[in-house]
């Protein structure tokens, strides 16, 4: 009888707080982006973190702040060790149509910028990084992953039918030939010199200079400025001091910060990550990501 009592306690118990919970995620869902907003002119802040595997959050922040007088300039705080390459170059052309409306725009880099990272910060008016900031690492990487000698032992058999000899190439059933090898080079490298083009034009550097140190090497925000890689050696509120002073606001400027939406966008977009993230582990990755 105790028990049976002590058990019904703990239900009782578990529902209230089930209960609690459930009450505050709908409360938090319900709550309509927007975060922090300021009256009049101001520098606006959008924060580029993780690995980019979307650049819808970051475009729509982009283009809403291209139509708002008020926003005199954006600081682009990037912890970041890159992504996906079309996500990567639309944040990019973003960063520089909004540069074109006007926009005096200013990079900060946090713990890392690095390859993708590295990509947006050269569409800014100035990159303002730490000392011990790890950037750079200039670069393409593409993952592939083969399993021919384990199918083998384990007796599994793929019967692939395709339309040309370069469809499945980067399957995981199979040995990559040499002209696999070979073909899949050449889009590499294609994708390294629309890398190489950007940071030139962007930094107003030689293809030549840049290509010296766009082998994947990292560098930290110190090493990046002697380089001519960065600008400035700054904290985030130096880097919004900056924008503000560009913009004539001064330092210590009115700040626009909005939250990334409501609680069911992040979970949603939480979730997103996760499942590309899988699929990414499943098939061939071409990326300007920095991994170890």
């Amino acid at each position: 009888m105790i028990y049976r009592r002590d058990l019904l306690l703990g239900l009782t118990v578990l529902a209230v707080l089930f209960g609690i919970i459930l009450i505050s995620l709908l409360a938090l869902v319900s709550v309509k982006p927007g975060g922090l907003h300021v009256a009049g002119d101001c520098v606006a802040v959008i924060e580029v973190t993780g690995a980019i595997v979307s650049p819808d959050n970051v475009v729509r922040k982009l283009e809403r702040y291209i139509r708002n007088d008020d926003v005199r300039a954006i600081v682009i705080r990037l912890n970041t060790p890159g992504g996906g390459i079309s996500a990567t170059q639309e944040i990019h052309q973003t960063v520089l149509k909004a540069r074109f409306a006007g926009k005096l725009i200013v990079a900060s880099m946090g713990s890392v910028a690095a390859s993708g990272g590295y990509y947006i910060a050269a569409a800014c008016d100035s990159i303002m990084a730490t000392p011990g900031t790890v950037t750079g690492s200039i670069g393409v990487i593409m993952s592939l992953t083969e399993f021919s000698d384990l199918f083998e032992k384990l007796g599994i058999t793929f019967n692939v039918m395709k339309s040309g000899k370069f469809k499945d190439t980067g399957s995981i059933a199979r040995k990559m030939t040499d002209e696999e090898r070979s073909y899949l080079d050449d889009v590499i490298m294609d994708f390294y010199e629309q890398f190489v083009e950007v940071v030139s034009e962007g930094r107003s550097m030689d293809p030549e200079y840049v290509r010296t140190y766009a082998d994947g090497r990292i560098m930290t925000g110190r090493q990046a400025l002697e380089l001519g890689f960065v600008d400035l050696l700054g904290t985030y509120q130096d880097a919004i001091d900056l924008a503000g002073d560009m913009a004539g606001l001064g330092i210590d400027p009115p700040v626009l910060k909005e939250a990334d939406g409501s609680l069911m966008d992040i979970l949603i977009n939480g979730v997103s990550r996760i499942v590309v993230r899988g699929v990414e582990q499943a098939v061939p990755r071409i990326a300007y990501l920095w991994t170890m």
